[in-house]
């Protein structure tokens, strides 16, 4: 479970901002809303972004999926360069340090993680766990001018010096502990079990255009995901499916197209052989079986609405969360969704969910208006200062001289901009260079 997530210095994000999942004392909406991780941690399962185009909301869940992607997908050369941009809309900020802070809940123990790096090499790195007070589990510092990483585990963390040796010659100045405890054949409890939060539990940043079809489909024939869940959602969600079906089909390939597989790298080389061997490849397809005036009728995926395809993939995430702990970031959530399909998804996940959290960005302004499934603390802003820095900040940050909260309208304030995370729209006449408006 993710507690709270903090970025500095990366693309829009100058100043350090923190999301935060920790609930505030509010009893609003327990039952829906609350993590109980611990005696003493409440964690949030929501957390929803407003703000306008470019404020940042997208580059605070990219800069997330950065962060996993650096540890999970090492660079294999020194001389590689780290692929991000620092804040650049200022001579100092470019040249400074991008810095990384994530506090995460992983079997039953909290863990710290921190980051600082640049475009060259990581800086510095730090690793703490509470079992129950704070200790490190390790430090690392970079010789920059000798490109040569030093590793200091804490006095709690038992580790010979032939593994702390090799964890620091396959740790590059460019790839953090975790990418190089990944290449290292030693057995490391603490550094395992972040590994396993980032690889496991935290999931890649769905984006408007983000399929999911293969990723759902495949999940549904291995029986991680259950049809009948898929099914049933699709039923509760109005859209007349009474079935899902994957059909099968074989054709020819020539060598062409085996290049090109090979060259993309579309399948392991176990399929790869088995395509070579028969010539042919396997294509699936994806049918929903329409249930109308006691008839069935079968459509193709398709031929479906990109409302009906977003929502079938949408309930595979659905069952995945409910089902198991993730941590899923959606950037514009609402793409091709109905407003109330929308509503009914978000009331899903809350009710049905135990311990998964869902980070979304969203335009949907009149998701404000149910103060009856939104809680204060789950609700967020970003907004570009007038530097052209990203602001971040909670509607539980506003007092009652901005709202008041059990009465007032959150909707309406917003609309209003006394909330701020709005743009700035100037008149519509518009003077054209050759003629008259």
């Amino acid at each position: 479970m993710l507690i709270n997530f903090s970025v500095e210095n990366y693309r829009s994000i100058k100043n350090k901002v923190t999301l935060s999942f920790e609930a505030t004392n509010s009893n609003d909406l327990e039952d829906y809303f609350i993590i109980n991780a611990s005696k003493d941690l409440r964690l949030l399962k929501l957390g929803l972004i407003y703000g306008a185009n470019a404020s940042g909301k997208t580059t605070l869940l990219e800069s997330l999926d950065f962060l996993q992607k650096l540890i999970l997908e090492p660079v294999e050369k020194k001389n590689e360069a780290i692929e991000f941009s620092p804040f650049l809309f200022d001579k100092e900020s470019k040249n400074q340090n991008t810095n990384f802070s994530i506090e995460f809940f992983q079997n039953n123990v909290k863990y710290i993680y921190k980051l600082e790096l640049n475009t060259n090499s990581i800086v510095s790195e730090e690793l703490y766990y509470h079992k129950p007070n704070k200790a490190l589990v390790f430090r690392r510092n970079t010789e920059l001018s000798k490109q040569l990483t030093k590793i200091e585990f804490g006095s709690k963390i038992k580790i010979n010096k032939s593994h702390k040796s090799t964890l620091e010659a396959n740790t590059l100045w460019n790839n953090t502990v975790l990418g190089g405890y990944i290449k290292t054949n030693f057995e490391s409890k603490e550094l395992q079990e972040t590994i396993d939060w980032f690889d496991n539990k935290l999931k890649p940043m769905i984006s408007s255009k983000t399929s999911l079809l293969s990723f759902i489909s495949r999940r549904i024939e291995n029986d991680k995901i259950s049809k009948n869940d898929i099914v049933e959602f699709l039923k509760k969600a109005d859209f007349n499916i009474s079935d899902v079906l994957i059909k099968s089909e074989e054709t020819e390939v020539d060598d062409d197209i085996l290049d090109f597989i090979n060259r993309k790298t579309l399948v392991s080389n176990d399929k790869l052989d088995k395509i070579r061997e028969t010539g042919k490849i396997e294509k699936k397809e994806i049918f929903f079986q329409h249930s109308l005036n006691n008839d069935d009728f079968l459509m193709s995926y398709n031929d479906e609405s990109q409302g009906t395809q977003r929502y079938y993939q949408f309930s595979g995430l659905l069952s995945l969360m409910i089902n198991d702990e993730l941590i899923v970031p959606i950037d514009e959530i609402e793409s091709s969704l109905h407003p109330d399909l929308l509503k009914h998804f978000l009331l899903s996940f809350l009710a049905n969910s135990k311990t998964s959290q869902l980070i979304a960005t969203t335009h949907h302004r009149e998701l404000l208006i149910e103060k009856d499934i939104l809680r204060s603390d789950a609700i967020w802003f970003t907004e570009k200062n007038d530097n052209g820095c990203t602001e971040l900040f909670s509607l539980d940050d506003f007092d009652s001289s901005v709202i008041r909260k059990d009465t007032g309208s959150i909707f309406n304030a917003y609309k209003t901009g006394k909330l701020g995370a709005v743009p700035s729209l100037s008149d519509y006449y518009i003077e054209l260079e050759n003629g008259s408006n």
